[in-house]
């Protein structure tokens, strides 16, 4: 989560940034008392020491809830096979708990290759950049089409071709990437995000994808439903649980806006910006990941409030 970068503001332009999904091994090559000059200040930036001691922890405790709360979640879908009081109709449901099942399961391979580098090559690193994002792109436009439609709200052909669209689109916005990751060794293995310049068209494209999901779908939703008087209308309780999604996620897509004007020199950098930033993006990043053991158990919640309101939801 965020980038450790072993290097002064002034060297800031690194082609290898690392995050959480930067598999990034073995630390030792880092100092965990990085020290510069920086306009003569010292700047000392501890984040990577930091990321290595958290992360795998982090990444285990929010993939075992994950799994229980998924596992909880399909159990409730199944049971009932015909049963109401879902806050959403049941086919998005079930797509959003695969949706978070599928970013989970990539959470142990993330652990192992912090703490002990990237084995299994270039194509299953990039792999593992494509179905992470294939995920978060599926759960948007999932969230995003039911605000907009209710074609969720039977399972006919018509939310069949939907469903079908919907996962087919994220996995082509997902391919950038996959174009943009990589591995590099230095010394260990470690899978990246970004192994192509920062202005490169890959990663350009995958930023702006990025972007386009965690903040312009959410803000163009939100003014939609407050400007059209049918949207407020069919706005619940319960189906805002869909939309924890997006607030997870919003903080960390702010913080890949300021991350890439920081990279392409657009924003000058200073010694706090050097000792905090990473700071900041780790945890916006840790935010959005734990939408995964979070999401479930809000849907869950939210069956539990509709059923004992007596409601059966927006559709």
């Amino acid at each position: 989560m965020g980038n450790c970068i072993p290097m002064s503001p002034s060297v800031l332009e690194s082609k290898n940034p690392l995050d959480l999904l930067e598999i990034m091994g073995n630390f030792s090559y880092y100092d965990s008392n990085m020290t510069w000059d920086y306009d003569a200040a010292p700047c000392h930036n501890q984040y990577c020491p930091l990321f290595q001691r958290v992360a795998p922890t982090f990444l285990a405790v929010t993939c075992a809830a994950a799994a229980l709360g998924t596992g909880a979640l399909l159990v409730a879908l199944a049971k009932r096979p015909h049963a109401g009081g879902w806050p959403q109709s049941r086919a998005l449901v079930a797509q959003l708990a695969v949706g978070m099942g599928l970013f989970a399961a990539l959470l142990p391979p993330v652990a192992v290759g912090i703490g002990q580098g990237w084995q299994l090559g270039t194509g299953l690193c990039r792999l593992t950049h494509l179905l992470w994002h294939w995920s978060l792109f599926a759960q948007g436009l999932l969230v995003g089409s039911s605000c907009c439609s209710t074609a969720w709200c039977r399972w006919d052909p018509r939310s069949r071709r939907l469903a079908v669209a919907v996962w087919a689109g994220a996995l082509l916005l997902a391919t950038p990437a996959a174009l943009a990751s990589g591995t590099v060794a230095a010394p260990e293995t470690s899978c990246i995000r970004r192994s192509v310049d920062i202005l490169s068209p890959a990663y350009v494209l995958h930023l702006a994808l990025c972007l386009c999901l965690f903040l312009l779908l959410p803000a163009v939703l939100l003014a939609a439903t407050l400007a059209m008087p049918q949207l407020r209308a069919g706005w619940e309780p319960g189906t805002s649980a869909s939309w924890l999604f997006f607030g997870l996620w919003v903080p960390y897509g702010v913080g890949l806006a300021v991350d890439f004007l920081l990279r392409a020199r657009l924003l000058q950098p200073t010694c706090g910006t050097f000792e905090h930033f990473d700071y900041v993006l780790g945890l916006n990043e840790g935010l959005g990941v734990l939408h995964c053991c979070l999401g479930p158990a809000a849907l869950l919640a939210a069956r539990l409030c509709c059923r004992g309101a007596g409601t059966s939801g927006s559709c």
